[in-house]
């Protein structure tokens, strides 16, 4: 997207360290296919069920990430569509999710949302809660933490949005240096504010109607 580029040349970013997520979820299967025919090899979907009556409907291998909220009661659906879970906002969950995964002997790549927003109407831990959900995640060796996600709050106020980006960023580098971990995702930055994510240092931008089209 030129947009990416743009901003990208602007700050002095390497756009190869931008990785772009088309978000598929309400578009029909052809969205999925279009994705795929585009040299993409990933897409993000909000819920469960949706995934699950698309899977199958497409030519060709792509990785299912989920970006909504995962209720706990589903999480052994979400374990059979989803190859990686941005969207783990629970101490809660990560136990849920932790055990699911050792009992099937697998490897589970995910990312822990966080609410730097502070917004009432979004899901994800607070900056305060840092320390009991990365204790959480460590104890399970089949959870792999790639990263961290966050969703901005829906205002006009820019500097809201980019502050919610720069907060993240810096709690990335905090875990990075408490834990000794190296998170390579930070992902943050919808269509509409993506510019400013890539500025506070986002690594994925998830993206559906820059590349789709309004939602009916």
């Amino acid at each position: 997207m030129s947009r990416i580029n743009e901003v990208c040349s602007r700050v002095g970013r390497d756009r190869s360290n931008i990785r772009i997520l088309p978000v598929t979820k309400t578009f029909p299967i052809e969205a999925v296919q279009f994705a795929l025919d585009f040299g993409f090899n990933a897409v993000g979907e909000n819920r469960v069920q949706e995934v699950a009556s698309k899977q199958g409907g497409y030519r060709g291998k792509i990785i299912w990430e989920l970006i909504g909220h995962l209720q706990g009661n589903k999480v052994n659906l979400a374990l059979e569509h989803f190859d990686k879970i941005q969207s783990v906002d629970s101490i809660k969950l990560i136990n849920r999710l932790g055990r699911a995964v050792e009992e099937r002997g697998m490897q589970l790549p995910i990312q822990l949302q966080f609410n730097t927003g502070d917004d009432p109407a979004k899901y994800g831990f607070s900056t305060n809660d840092m320390k009991p959900a990365l204790d959480a995640v460590l104890q399970f060796p089949g959870l792999q933490l790639e990263g961290l996600m966050t969703i901005a709050p829906l205002t006009e106020d820019k500097s809201i949005v980019r502050d919610t980006f720069a907060r993240l960023n810096t709690l990335k580098k905090q875990i990075e240096g408490e834990y000794k971990l190296s998170l390579a995702e930070l992902s943050m930055g919808m269509s509409g504010d993506l510019e400013m994510a890539i500025e506070e240092g986002s690594t994925c931008i998830r993206v559906g109607t820059a590349l789709f089209g309004k939602r009916s």
